[in-house]
């Protein structure tokens, strides 16, 4: 993302996880460690995709350190496809490996966003979860895990009005039953071309709000 970016290789549950590292510039108050998970990995789905690049930036730029990773087959990540079992596992290995302590964000964007969801209900309650960002949610795809009652408000969802991937009723059929709230950016498609600042601006004010 910059000149600053460490490249790292954590052991995952498949062999050896390939990642890359941003810390928050100097004079800005750090927060913790936010980790993020990257779209569909059959589908050219990477760390490098633009939408994890951006919410990566809104992290770095609120006080986190954004560790981005590739889930297991994907570049210099050891292993293979797993629908979403296997990338969870290799989800929380990053956790425990980057963060094994203090607070943690969690994020990710379509596939990623789903995966991030069952991490989020894994780890809610047994790790210091400040916030989550989930964008494209996959719903349409895979079974997103409902999210603990408690985790809403430290939870932000973010959807296009037009998502050609992911339809924002199948979205809005996950969230309804859990009365979960769901941003909605109009006119936004799956990659969200041309709003990626909006994206980041809804990321960064969603991790720099004071909650009850």
């Amino acid at each position: 993302m910059n000149a600053q970016t460490e490249r790292l290789s954590l052991a995952g549950p498949a062999g050896a996880i390939e990642a890359l590292r941003d810390a928050p510039p100097a004079g800005v108050a750090a927060r913790g460690v936010a980790v993020i998970a990257h779209p569909h990995p059959l589908f050219g789905g990477t760390m490098d995709n633009k939408v994890v690049q951006t919410l990566a930036r809104a992290c770095v730029a609120c006080g986190w350190t954004a560790l981005r990773f590739n889930f297991r087959g994907v570049g210099g990540t050891a292993g293979s496809h797993d629908d979403g079992r296997g990338e969870l596992d290799d989800m929380l290995a990053v956790v425990q490996q980057a963060a094994p302590e203090g607070p943690i964000a969690l994020a990710g964007f379509s596939f990623g966003a789903f995966v991030a969801s069952h991490a989020l209900a894994r780890l809610w309650g047994v790790r210091q979860v400040e916030r989550a960002i989930l964008v494209g949610t996959a719903a349409s795809r895979f079974e997103v895990a409902e999210l603990p009652a408690d985790a809403h408000l430290a939870t932000l969802v973010i959807h296009g009005e037009h998502d050609e991937t992911v339809p924002l009723a199948s979205v809005m059929d996950w969230a309804r039953p859990q009365q979960l709230p769901v941003t909605v950016v109009p006119g936004g498609g799956h990659f969200f071309h041309g709003q990626l600042p909006l994206l980041k601006n809804l990321a960064m004010r969603h991790l720099q709000a004071a909650l009850p």
